[in-house]
């Protein structure tokens, strides 16, 4: 990790913010260098701020920060990308704070994260324009599993070591991945995966998303990923995801098409 002297720049997606005290704000930003960071805005609710306006909620800046006592300061701030579409979208915004939320909870501080700040930038940048947010999102939680450590085991069974046939096999977040049938009839909390939608899961887990981007799922197949990864993220992250309850009311009826 870089050094950080009395004062330090970086640049910085805003994951989250919150109000502290009267006039400023509590940042919690993923930045390339030095991971998660929380850092103070001081003044920035007041009308007259002239920082304000560069630190909303997911915008990329560049920061100059001092070091703190008990927080960094944010002392100057300027946005690099507002990524607009996404704020002029219910759905999108909703995808955007999901997205953060995983992100806030893989991500450490005082720890390099430019693989991480890379996902979630592309990610961002790919909510303002593509029309299958469902699919970014699976594509997005494949990848931060692999990056955080917990690339689940698609190809091989997990307990016996086999090669997995095209059948339907067994996925258990306990064992980090799939089970052949014989391995998974023996376990009770393995869940049955279709062969389509063990298909697009190695696909997903092996392309770029220039290429994924291309799929067409059926709307059986999309909700069965989506169930199975929320699952495992459950599991490996110890708690309940807050925003998926939110993201589930307010997806719009074209996006519904794509999910359920």
């Amino acid at each position: 990790m870089a050094d950080r002297g009395r004062l330090y720049k970086t640049k910085g997606i805003v994951l989250r913010r919150g109000d502290w005290g009267e006039a400023d704000r509590l940042l919690t930003l993923l930045t390339p260098e030095y991971g998660k960071l929380r850092i103070l805005a001081k003044g920035v609710r007041k009308p007259t701020s002239r920082k304000a306006g560069h630190i909303e909620l997911f915008m990329e800046a560049q920061f100059l920060i001092a070091r703190g006592r008990n927080l960094d300061m944010v002392t100057q701030v300027e946005a690099l990308e507002t990524f607009r579409p996404l704020r002029e979208d219910l759905a999108r915004v909703t995808y955007a704070v999901y997205l953060a939320e995983l992100t806030e909870y893989f991500a450490e501080e005082e720890s390099e994260a430019y693989g991480l700040y890379a996902l979630m930038r592309e990610s961002l940048e790919t909510i303002t324009k593509t029309a299958d947010l469902a699919l970014l999102a699976r594509y997005f939680e494949l990848r931060l599993l692999s990056i955080g450590g917990y690339r689940p085991e698609l190809f091989l069974c997990v307990q016996c070591g086999s090669p997995l046939q095209a059948t339907v096999n067994f996925f258990t977040p306990a064992e980090g991945g799939m089970l052949c049938p014989r391995c998974g009839e023996s376990q009770p909390v393995g869940r049955a995966v279709s062969v389509p939608a063990q298909k697009v899961l190695r696909y997903l887990q092996t392309r770029g998303y220039d290429v994924v981007r291309t799929l067409q799922l059926t709307g059986e197949t999309h909700q069965e990923i989506e169930q199975l990864m929320w699952r495992y993220l459950s599991y490996v992250l110890e708690r309940e995801l807050r925003s998926v309850d939110f993201l589930t009311k307010v997806r719009r009826p074209r996006l519904q098409q794509a999910i359920s």
